[in-house]
Protein backbone atom coordinates (compact mmCIF):
# COMPACT_ATOMS: atom_id res chain seq x y z
CA UNK A 1 0.00 0.00 0.00
CA UNK A 2 2.88 2.34 0.78
CA UNK A 3 4.42 1.90 -2.62
CA UNK A 4 1.38 2.56 -4.23
CA UNK A 5 0.98 6.17 -2.78
CA UNK A 6 4.41 6.67 -3.39
CA UNK A 7 4.05 5.52 -7.46
CA UNK A 8 0.61 7.48 -7.46
CA UNK A 9 2.37 10.40 -5.98
CA UNK A 10 4.96 10.42 -8.43
CA UNK A 11 2.68 9.69 -11.14
CA UNK A 12 0.45 13.08 -10.43
CA UNK A 13 3.79 15.18 -10.18
CA UNK A 14 4.83 14.10 -13.75
CA UNK A 15 1.43 15.22 -15.01
CA UNK A 16 1.53 18.19 -13.10
CA UNK A 17 0.60 21.67 -15.15
CA UNK A 18 3.47 23.69 -16.70
CA UNK A 19 3.12 27.22 -16.48
CA UNK A 20 5.92 30.14 -17.49
CA UNK A 21 5.76 33.47 -19.40
CA UNK A 22 7.47 34.06 -22.41
CA UNK A 23 9.70 36.83 -23.22
CA UNK A 24 6.53 38.51 -24.36
CA UNK A 25 5.16 38.53 -21.03
CA UNK A 26 2.52 35.90 -22.50
CA UNK A 27 1.60 32.78 -20.04
CA UNK A 28 2.39 29.20 -21.48
CA UNK A 29 0.46 26.74 -19.74
CA UNK A 30 0.87 22.74 -20.35
CA UNK A 31 -0.97 19.97 -18.89
CA UNK A 32 1.68 17.95 -18.58
CA UNK A 33 5.26 18.66 -19.59
CA UNK A 34 5.68 18.38 -23.33
CA UNK A 35 6.90 15.26 -24.84
CA UNK A 36 6.45 16.88 -28.68
CA UNK A 37 8.33 20.25 -29.51
CA UNK A 38 8.53 22.00 -32.66
CA UNK A 39 11.11 24.94 -32.98
CA UNK A 40 10.58 27.76 -35.56
CA UNK A 41 13.87 29.41 -35.20
CA UNK A 42 17.74 28.08 -35.10
CA UNK A 43 18.66 29.36 -31.69
CA UNK A 44 15.61 27.58 -29.85
CA UNK A 45 16.32 24.27 -31.49
CA UNK A 46 19.50 25.06 -29.60
CA UNK A 47 18.49 26.27 -26.19
CA UNK A 48 15.96 23.28 -26.27
CA UNK A 49 18.52 20.38 -26.13
CA UNK A 50 20.80 22.82 -23.88
CA UNK A 51 17.88 22.75 -21.47
CA UNK A 52 17.54 18.76 -21.62
CA UNK A 53 14.37 18.58 -24.31
CA UNK A 54 16.59 17.19 -27.35
CA UNK A 55 14.18 13.77 -26.97
CA UNK A 56 11.37 15.21 -26.91
CA UNK A 57 12.14 17.66 -30.28
CA UNK A 58 9.89 16.56 -32.99
CA UNK A 59 10.36 19.04 -35.78
CA UNK A 60 12.40 22.60 -36.64
CA UNK A 61 13.46 25.30 -39.45
CA UNK A 62 16.38 24.92 -41.71
CA UNK A 63 19.10 25.73 -40.27
CA UNK A 64 19.00 24.15 -36.89
CA UNK A 65 22.45 22.20 -37.34
CA UNK A 66 23.09 22.26 -33.91
CA UNK A 67 23.74 19.95 -31.60
CA UNK A 68 24.71 18.15 -34.72
CA UNK A 69 21.64 15.90 -34.11
CA UNK A 70 19.49 18.45 -34.67
CA UNK A 71 20.36 18.19 -38.47
CA UNK A 72 18.05 14.79 -38.53
CA UNK A 73 14.78 16.40 -37.75
CA UNK A 74 11.79 16.77 -39.72
CA UNK A 75 11.84 20.26 -41.05
CA UNK A 76 8.75 22.83 -40.95
CA UNK A 77 10.25 25.43 -43.72
CA UNK A 78 12.48 28.56 -42.25
CA UNK A 79 12.40 31.19 -39.72
CA UNK A 80 11.09 33.44 -42.33
CA UNK A 81 8.62 30.90 -44.21
CA UNK A 82 7.22 28.66 -41.83
CA UNK A 83 5.16 25.82 -43.70
CA UNK A 84 2.08 25.39 -41.12
CA UNK A 85 1.01 22.50 -42.58
CA UNK A 86 4.20 20.68 -41.96
CA UNK A 87 4.09 21.76 -38.40
CA UNK A 88 0.28 20.51 -37.72
CA UNK A 89 1.45 17.27 -39.47
CA UNK A 90 4.10 16.65 -36.50
CA UNK A 91 1.43 16.94 -33.69
CA UNK A 92 3.50 19.33 -31.47
CA UNK A 93 1.99 19.58 -27.71
CA UNK A 94 4.44 22.76 -27.71
CA UNK A 95 5.73 25.11 -30.02
CA UNK A 96 9.06 27.51 -29.79
CA UNK A 97 9.58 30.37 -31.74
CA UNK A 98 11.09 33.34 -32.69
CA UNK A 99 8.61 36.38 -33.99
CA UNK A 100 9.80 37.97 -36.95
CA UNK A 101 8.19 40.11 -40.02
CA UNK A 102 8.47 36.45 -42.19
CA UNK A 103 7.12 34.07 -39.32
CA UNK A 104 4.90 36.84 -37.16
CA UNK A 105 1.68 35.45 -38.90
CA UNK A 106 2.23 31.60 -38.69
CA UNK A 107 2.63 31.62 -35.22
CA UNK A 108 -0.05 33.34 -34.41
CA UNK A 109 -2.22 31.01 -36.68
CA UNK A 110 -0.80 28.25 -34.36
CA UNK A 111 -1.73 30.09 -31.70
CA UNK A 112 -5.15 30.64 -33.02
CA UNK A 113 -5.74 27.36 -33.31
CA UNK A 114 -5.06 26.41 -29.65
CA UNK A 115 -1.44 25.28 -29.80
CA UNK A 116 0.72 26.39 -26.76
CA UNK A 117 3.35 28.66 -27.94
CA UNK A 118 6.60 29.76 -26.36
CA UNK A 119 7.75 33.11 -27.92
CA UNK A 120 11.20 33.74 -27.34
CA UNK A 121 13.58 37.23 -27.88
CA UNK A 122 16.48 37.73 -25.61
CA UNK A 123 17.85 40.89 -25.02
CA UNK A 124 19.72 40.54 -22.15
CA UNK A 125 22.60 38.03 -21.71
CA UNK A 126 20.76 36.68 -18.84
CA UNK A 127 17.46 36.11 -21.02
CA UNK A 128 19.39 32.88 -22.22
CA UNK A 129 20.26 31.72 -18.74
CA UNK A 130 15.88 32.37 -17.65
CA UNK A 131 14.90 31.33 -21.28
CA UNK A 132 17.08 27.74 -20.29
CA UNK A 133 15.01 27.64 -16.95
CA UNK A 134 11.58 28.08 -18.83
CA UNK A 135 12.47 25.70 -21.45
CA UNK A 136 13.59 23.20 -18.83
CA UNK A 137 10.12 23.84 -17.08
CA UNK A 138 8.17 23.26 -20.47
CA UNK A 139 10.56 20.33 -21.48
CA UNK A 140 10.11 18.46 -17.63
CA UNK A 141 14.48 18.50 -17.30
CA UNK A 142 14.66 21.23 -14.82
CA UNK A 143 17.52 19.95 -13.76
CA UNK A 144 19.75 19.43 -16.33
CA UNK A 145 18.26 22.98 -17.37
CA UNK A 146 19.83 24.34 -14.56
CA UNK A 147 22.84 23.14 -14.98
CA UNK A 148 23.20 24.68 -18.03
CA UNK A 149 22.16 28.08 -17.15
CA UNK A 150 23.86 28.37 -13.94
CA UNK A 151 27.15 27.32 -16.20
CA UNK A 152 25.99 29.81 -18.60
CA UNK A 153 25.99 32.70 -15.35
CA UNK A 154 29.71 31.85 -13.96
CA UNK A 155 31.07 31.91 -17.33
CA UNK A 156 29.70 34.95 -18.26
CA UNK A 157 30.34 36.58 -14.87
CA UNK A 158 33.87 35.75 -15.35
CA UNK A 159 34.18 37.18 -19.18
CA UNK A 160 33.01 40.31 -17.09
CA UNK A 161 34.83 40.02 -14.05
CA UNK A 162 37.80 39.99 -16.54
CA UNK A 163 37.19 42.55 -19.30
CA UNK A 164 34.30 45.01 -19.08
CA UNK A 165 36.28 47.15 -16.76
CA UNK A 166 38.91 47.52 -19.21
CA UNK A 167 39.63 50.78 -21.32
CA UNK A 168 36.64 51.48 -23.85
CA UNK A 169 37.47 50.43 -27.95
CA UNK A 170 34.66 52.10 -30.42
CA UNK A 171 33.26 49.33 -32.17
CA UNK A 172 31.48 49.04 -35.42
CA UNK A 173 29.51 45.51 -35.77
CA UNK A 174 28.42 44.26 -39.75
CA UNK A 175 25.46 42.67 -40.05
CA UNK A 176 25.30 42.94 -43.57
CA UNK A 177 27.03 44.37 -46.62
CA UNK A 178 24.31 45.11 -48.99
CA UNK A 179 22.40 46.77 -47.69
CA UNK A 180 25.29 48.25 -44.49
CA UNK A 181 23.42 46.79 -41.39
CA UNK A 182 24.31 47.15 -37.98
CA UNK A 183 23.00 46.23 -34.76
CA UNK A 184 22.25 49.33 -31.69
CA UNK A 185 22.34 48.76 -28.14
CA UNK A 186 19.32 47.04 -26.95
CA UNK A 187 20.34 43.87 -29.29
CA UNK A 188 22.43 41.16 -27.41
CA UNK A 189 25.42 41.20 -30.28
CA UNK A 190 25.73 44.48 -28.58
CA UNK A 191 25.49 43.40 -25.18
CA UNK A 192 28.78 41.26 -25.93
CA UNK A 193 30.45 44.02 -26.89
CA UNK A 194 29.97 46.05 -23.82
CA UNK A 195 30.73 42.59 -22.04
CA UNK A 196 34.24 42.74 -23.44
CA UNK A 197 35.00 46.30 -22.86
CA UNK A 198 33.54 47.90 -26.08
CA UNK A 199 31.28 50.23 -26.95
CA UNK A 200 28.88 49.82 -30.04
CA UNK A 201 29.05 53.22 -32.13
CA UNK A 202 25.71 52.63 -33.32
CA UNK A 203 24.61 51.88 -29.69
CA UNK A 204 21.73 54.82 -29.88
CA UNK A 205 19.93 54.30 -33.08
CA UNK A 206 16.20 53.77 -32.47
CA UNK A 207 15.84 50.78 -34.78
CA UNK A 208 17.64 47.49 -33.52
CA UNK A 209 18.81 46.28 -36.56
CA UNK A 210 19.31 49.68 -38.91
CA UNK A 211 20.97 50.03 -41.83
CA UNK A 212 23.60 52.68 -42.02
CA UNK A 213 25.44 54.79 -44.67
CA UNK A 214 29.62 54.74 -45.00
CA UNK A 215 29.55 58.24 -43.85
CA UNK A 216 27.97 57.43 -41.00
CA UNK A 217 30.25 55.04 -40.25
CA UNK A 218 33.05 57.18 -40.76
CA UNK A 219 31.69 59.76 -38.95
CA UNK A 220 31.52 57.49 -35.77
CA UNK A 221 35.06 56.55 -36.16
CA UNK A 222 35.56 53.19 -35.25
CA UNK A 223 38.53 51.13 -33.78
CA UNK A 224 37.16 47.65 -34.47
CA UNK A 225 35.05 46.26 -37.16
CA UNK A 226 33.49 43.36 -36.12
CA UNK A 227 31.45 40.87 -38.86
CA UNK A 228 30.63 37.10 -39.07
CA UNK A 229 30.88 37.14 -43.28
CA UNK A 230 34.51 36.99 -44.28
CA UNK A 231 35.54 39.40 -47.33
CA UNK A 232 32.87 41.90 -46.79
CA UNK A 233 34.75 44.34 -44.16
CA UNK A 234 34.16 47.71 -45.69
CA UNK A 235 37.32 48.78 -47.79
CA UNK A 236 37.04 52.50 -47.12
CA UNK A 237 38.07 52.34 -43.61
CA UNK A 238 41.63 50.95 -44.03
CA UNK A 239 43.33 52.23 -40.81
CA UNK A 240 40.43 50.23 -38.77
CA UNK A 241 41.15 46.87 -37.61
CA UNK A 242 38.35 44.16 -38.38
CA UNK A 243 38.25 40.85 -37.19
CA UNK A 244 35.19 37.90 -38.42
CA UNK A 245 33.64 36.43 -35.83
CA UNK A 246 31.60 32.77 -36.56
CA UNK A 247 27.50 33.37 -37.16
CA UNK A 248 26.74 31.07 -35.00
CA UNK A 249 28.45 31.88 -32.53
CA UNK A 250 27.74 35.64 -32.24
CA UNK A 251 24.30 36.14 -34.15
CA UNK A 252 22.15 33.23 -32.34
CA UNK A 253 21.15 33.61 -28.85
CA UNK A 254 22.10 30.44 -27.44
CA UNK A 255 25.15 29.42 -24.59
CA UNK A 256 27.63 29.41 -27.22
CA UNK A 257 27.21 33.30 -27.53
CA UNK A 258 29.70 33.18 -25.24
CA UNK A 259 32.47 31.39 -27.43
CA UNK A 260 31.55 34.24 -29.35
CA UNK A 261 32.23 36.90 -26.99
CA UNK A 262 35.80 35.05 -26.35
CA UNK A 263 36.66 36.33 -30.13
CA UNK A 264 35.24 39.77 -29.35
CA UNK A 265 36.97 40.21 -26.03
CA UNK A 266 40.78 39.01 -27.43
CA UNK A 267 39.86 41.23 -30.50
CA UNK A 268 39.78 44.42 -28.32
CA UNK A 269 42.23 43.47 -26.47
CA UNK A 270 44.47 43.43 -29.27
CA UNK A 271 42.97 46.44 -30.15
CA UNK A 272 44.00 48.02 -26.48
CA UNK A 273 47.47 47.00 -26.82
CA UNK A 274 48.00 48.68 -30.09
CA UNK A 275 47.06 51.90 -28.39
CA UNK A 276 50.59 51.51 -26.47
Amino acid sequence: MRWALVLLFFSSCAQAEVAVRDDYGNMVRLPSPASRIVSLAPHLTELVYAAGGGKRMVGAVDYSDFPPQARALPRVGSDAHINLESVLALRPDLIVAWPNPGSVRAINRLAELGLPVFRSEPRELEDIAIALERLGALAGTEAQAQRAAHAFRARKAELEKRYAGRPKVRVFYQVWDRPLLTVNGDHVISKVIALCGGENVFAGLPLIAPEVDAEAVLRANPEVILTSRAGEVPKWLPRTRSYVVPADLIQRHTPRLLDGAEHVCRALEETRATRS
